[in-house]
């Protein structure tokens, strides 16, 4: 999972980038495609309950477990519209460090790269419920689980984890709507301004991105 950011927002931030000056860092790593209000508003929540002092908005390449890659769009407009979104919140960093590692690239790698560049900071990795279900299935799970102490939020019909003090379940509003759902609706030409931050609607609308029409 990368740490990603645009020139033209917050600059692009790298493992170098990010002197963590003895923080902690949360470690959000998705596809965001695209990115929309959920994901802004789990990230700002886990600052706002003191459970890292930033968050790094990290852009996937590629997810190893994901079933359709080819839906990912260009790696430059996901970041883009990443950067659009972080932007007025200092809290979150979008990050690109993912797209200059080898593919497929896996989370304990990302983990350890940031890890050994910033040896002052501490790392949490951010996951829903749904990812924690198969966390056996992941690259060094327990490496994951003793350095990088997951930060676990609910998703629908998930359960959260207990009895790891290792690990932290957050209490987090559910965002009704996923990407996958946001791109079929942008399709249809379906109203989704409630559903992400209007520059990233702008953006998506200027590049006509995931087939919007001229009337979206």
């Amino acid at each position: 999972m990368p740490v990603d950011a645009t020139a033209d927002t917050k600059g692009d931030a790298t493992a170098a980038d990010c002197n963590t000056g003895g923080k902690v860092t949360g470690v959000f790593g998705g596809s965001f495609n695209p990115v929309h209000n959920g994901h802004i508003a789990l990230a700002r929540e886990v600052v706002r309950q003191g459970l890292a002092d930033r968050v790094l908005m990290v852009l996937s390449p590629l997810n190893p477990l994901k079933e359709h890659p080819e839906a990912l769009i260009d790696d430059g407009q996901r970041m883009e519209m990443l950067c659009q979104a972080c932007a007025p919140y200092p809290e979150l960093i979008p990050c690109d460090i993912e797209l200059t590692m080898s593919r497929p690239s896996y989370t304990v790698d990302t983990l350890r790269r940031l890890a050994d560049e910033n040896p002052d900071g501490r790392f949490r990795l951010i996951i829903g419920a749904d990812n924690w279900m198969n966390f056996d299935r992941w690259r060094e799970p327990v490496e994951i689980i003793t350095r990088f102490s997951p930060i676990v939020y609910p998703r629908e019909n998930c359960q959260l984890p207990v009895g790891d003090p290792r690990v932290t379940a957050i209490s987090a509003p559910l965002f009704p709507v996923s990407s996958t759902a946001i791109r079929e609706l942008i399709a249809a030409g379906d109203d989704v301004n409630n559903l992400m931050p209007q520059t990233v609607l702008d953006y998506i609308r200027a590049h006509k991105l995931y087939g919007s029409p001229d009337t979206l």
